[in-house]
């Protein structure tokens, strides 16, 4: 993301829980179907965290399996709104939930992913971060698939939403940083991440008056792309289930 000169009148907030210095994926045997209809017994035992201020608080959770990785933002929201409709447009510049997922730890050819309330995506191998950044959109999460569900009850892009995911492993495959992983990742293995959200209450017409580009964990510089921001994802073994 290219923050450029709205940095200087966003709000940059991060909330972490006490001692969440890292994150722990926690292991599912729930099919993807179930997990991509945001169902709360299906991800109730995912660690959650919460960022950004009250009015457009973000959690984010994330369970993995044998097949792969389900994410899940839950965005607090008034009024929430998207114009762009292609795969791999700007998202950033409109409303979007993020992640980057660094496999590798390395900071160089992790993987993007925005989606923004219309369930639009955008998918980048980020080859190299802040300052000098270079983005390769022709990359793309192989198996990807999304969801954006309104709060029940509420008109679609009314009020809060939720927006899930699940990626496959062999999607990472295409990674340089993949060579040497296992994919699956095994118990214990560590990547990094971190997540983020922009909101801009000034709308289509007005996107950068008053936006919030929050992250939970705070980068150093007036950019997402930050590695040394980024922190362990730590996958763990299924509940019940030994190492």
């Amino acid at each position: 993301m290219n923050w450029a000169g709205a940095f200087l009148s966003a709000a940059l907030i991060a909330t972490t829980m006490p001692g969440s210095g890292s994150y722990r994926v926690v292991a599912t045997n729930h099919p993807r179907a179930a997990l991509l209809a945001a169902g709360a017994e299906e991800w109730n035992p995912a660690m959650a965290v919460t960022w950004g201020p009250g009015k457009y608080q973000t959690t984010f959770r994330a369970l993995w399996s044998a097949d792969g990785l389900s994410l899940r933002f839950d965005a607090t929201d008034d009024h929430p709104w998207f114009t762009m409709t292609r795969r791999d447009d700007h998202l950033w510049e409109e409303e979007v939930v993020e992640v980057f997922l660094d496999i590798d730890r390395s900071g160089r050819n992790y993987a993007e992913l925005e989606i923004s309330p219309g369930n639009v995506v955008c998918d980048v191998r980020m080859v190299q971060p802040h300052p000098d950044k270079q983005m390769d959109f022709d990359w793309n999460i192989d198996g990807l698939e999304t969801r954006t569900l309104a709060t029940p009850g509420r008109p679609p892009l009314s009020g809060n939403w939720t927006a899930l995911a699940f990626i496959p492993w062999s999607a990472f495959r295409s990674l340089p940083s993949a060579k040497s992983l296992a994919l699956p990742p095994r118990p214990g293995d560590q990547w990094r991440f971190n997540v983020f959200r922009v909101k801009r209450p000034g709308g289509p017409l007005a996107p950068e008056r008053g936006a919030v580009e929050v992250a939970w964990s705070k980068p150093s510089q007036p950019s997402f792309h930050v590695p040394s921001a980024f922190r362990s994802f730590i996958f763990e073994a299924e509940p019940g289930r030994r190492k």
